[in-house]
């Protein structure tokens, strides 16, 4: 197995320049490897405690933070979020429903993407919903299919919002206090905030796709997140994160900003910056069902609420995007072999943190960059599942196996 890893390692076809996986099984960590090179320009290496920009496996904590909230009677998962936002947010299809915080949670909300999520933060977020808005994109982020499933990340900004909202604390600011710290982590949505010895230890995430969108595996690698080249940012300030417009990824100065009004610079749907180490601990804590190494952070009863199918493929009811997706929770869903979690794939990162329910047997990966058009590239679709990801989760089945 450690050599079908390395061998993935390289510069065209499936292969990628970096990559880690930690395995645990029982509740202990049974096998990792960590190869390749988290900066491709100065040589410097993947290892356990190399951080990267984790994409939509991101959204397990916000949902942390969601249920931790819902625990204190702060927000409730049934409640109009427009309570929360301060205008009254519907989708004009359907305008005597209301849309729910589980709704948003869960990809059930009837509100799609467009071209652009991230918006500068002195912009409030009803710009993307009034048809006078600057990100109304004519009317792009409203299905015309009520109750159907499709995979929003927007909903997650929505939902980084609504966390300001009612806590009045800045969203990467409340998360670190509450849920990364708490789970041992120094991770972080702003890397100009990471200490500079964390900083040091982020990961590029790259792809062999020019500025002007065109794919060349034999090129070279373009950073398409975190290309500092060693240079940390000046303190709180962040760039907007929009993969499907890389055009519109200004940087912002964070310093007069206002909680609640637009959390979606800080990318909730999948900004967090995280290690392999850090991102272990958050496996651990779900697999001990909301416990990690003694501090109780979320009830066993929120874990669960987490875990269960909130949205059921029916055969007709939403976008399983190949079949990939055949249900979701609050910000996890199940695949093959009976396995829960998230992936995450963004500029170019393959990431993801799955685990067997009931057990305390799982693993979390990353994988910074493609060579190789992950959803038009035949080579890369492997059934329902891109061929990173089946070769992790078959190294993984085994791993426990033996």
């Amino acid at each position: 197995m450690d050599k079908e890893f390395q061998n993935i390692i390289g510069d065209d076809g499936i292969k990628v320049p970096g990559l880690g996986l930690i395995i645990y099984k029982d509740g202990k960590e049974i096998y990792s490897k960590f190869l390749g090179r988290r900066v491709i320009e100065t040589n410097q290496p993947v290892t356990r405690h190399t951080k990267f920009r984790a994409a939509s496996v991101s959204k397990m904590f916000t949902v942390f933070s969601l249920l931790q909230l819902a625990e204190q009677n702060k927000i409730s998962l049934d409640a109009d979020v427009s309570e929360y936002l301060g205008f009254e947010l519907r989708n004009p299809n359907f305008p005597q429903k209301k849309i729910t915080v589980r709704m948003l949670a869960s990809h059930t909300s009837t509100l799609r993407d467009g071209k652009i999520y991230s918006i500068p933060p002195d912009v409030s977020v009803k710009e993307f919903f009034a048809p006078d808005g600057r990100y109304w994109e004519g009317g792009a982020h409203f299905d015309k299919r009520d109750d159907y499933f499709a995979y929003c990340n927007l909903n997650y900004g929505l939902l980084g919002t609504i966390i300001e909202a009612v806590t009045g604390e800045r969203f990467d600011i409340y998360q670190k206090k509450n849920i990364l710290s708490q789970l041992d982590t120094r991770a972080d949505y702003v890397p100009a905030n990471l200490s500079r010895a964390d900083f040091n230890q982020l990961g590029t995430i790259y792809q062999k796709k020019n500025p002007n969108g065109f794919w060349n595996e034999f090129g070279a690698w373009y950073g398409k997140a975190d290309d500092f080249r060693g240079i940390q940012p000046p303190k709180d300030t962040l760039s907007l994160q929009n993969p499907y417009d890389e055009t519109f990824q200004h940087v912002y100065n964070l310093k007069n900003y206002r909680a609640g009004i637009n959390a979606t610079i800080f990318s909730p749907q999948g900004g967090l910056r995280i290690s392999f180490e850090e991102l272990a601990h958050a496996l651990e804590f779900l697999m001990n069902g909301g416990t990690f190494r003694g501090k109780k952070i979320l009830s066993k009863e929120s874990v669960e609420t987490i875990l269960k199918p909130h949205w059921i493929y029916d055969g007709n009811n939403g976008d399983t995007y190949g079949g990939a997706i055949q249900n979701y929770g609050l910000g996890v869903y199940k695949i093959r072999e009976n396995l829960i979690g998230h992936s995450g794939v963004a500029f170019g990162m393959i990431a993801g943190l799955f685990f067997i329910p009931n057990t305390k047997t799982g693993f979390v990966y990353m994988m910074n960059g493609t060579a190789i058009d992950e959803d038009n590239d035949p080579r890369a679709n492997c059934g329902y599942v891109y061929v990173w990801e089946n070769l992790i989760i078959n190294a993984f089945l085994n791993v426990i196996s033996t």
